[in-house]
C-alpha cells in the first residue's frame, strides 16, 4: 500500500537518490540540502513523498509558490513503481495543496529531452505553453546553480 505525506528535510537523502536515478532530471547546486530545507520551509506542506509498505520513498514531488502561481520543480517515481498512478497522485496532491492556499494555476518545468515526462503531463491534461519562453539569469560565478 502506498502512503503519501508532506516532504520533510530528513527525506532529503532518499529523495535525492530517487532524483539522481531519474532520467533527464536536471539537478543543480540549487538542489543542495540547505537550499531544499529553505524551499520546504517557505513552501510548507506543498511538496510530497510516496512511500511503499517498507517506508521506502518511491516517489517525490517538489512544489512551491510565489504567492500567485504554483511551480512544480521536480517529480520522480522509481522506475519499478511507474504506471501505478503514483505520479498522478503526487500531482493531484500538489495541485490540491496549492488550491487550498488560493493558488489556482500551476506551472511546471520539463527537460526538453524528457519525452516520457512530456507524454505523462499531456495525458494528465497539462498544456504546453507556446506563447512564453523561460529565461534565466545567474548572478553567481557558479554555472551549476
Amino acid at each position: 500500500m502506498i502512503q503519501y505525506r508532506p516532504m520533510q528535510i530528513n527525506d532529503y537523502d532518499s529523495v535525492m537518490a530517487l532524483w539522481l536515478q531519474t532520467e533527464e532530471m536536471l539537478l543543480r547546486e540549487a538542489d543542495s540540502q540547505t537550499n531544499i530545507a529553505h524551499y520546504l520551509a517557505r513552501n510548507h506542506n506543498l511538496s510530497f513523498v510516496a512511500e511503499n509498505e517498507n517506508h521506502e520513498i518511491i516517489g517525490a514531488i517538489l512544489v512551491g509558490t510565489d504567492g500567485r502561481r504554483g511551480y512544480i520543480q521536480h517529480l520522480s517515481v522509481a522506475l519499478e513503481c511507474r504506471s501505478q498512478g503514483i505520479g498522478r497522485d503526487l500531482i493531484a496532491k500538489a495541485v490540491k495543496a496549492l488550491k487550498e492556499i488560493g493558488i489556482a494555476k500551476t506551472h511546471l518545468f520539463v527537460n526538453i529531452a524528457n519525452e516520457n515526462a512530456k507524454k505523462f503531463y499531456q495525458r494528465l491534461g497539462w498544456q504546453v505553453r507556446e506563447e512564453v519562453r523561460m529565461y534565466s539569469f545567474n548572478s553567481s560565478e557558479d554555472t551549476q546553480i
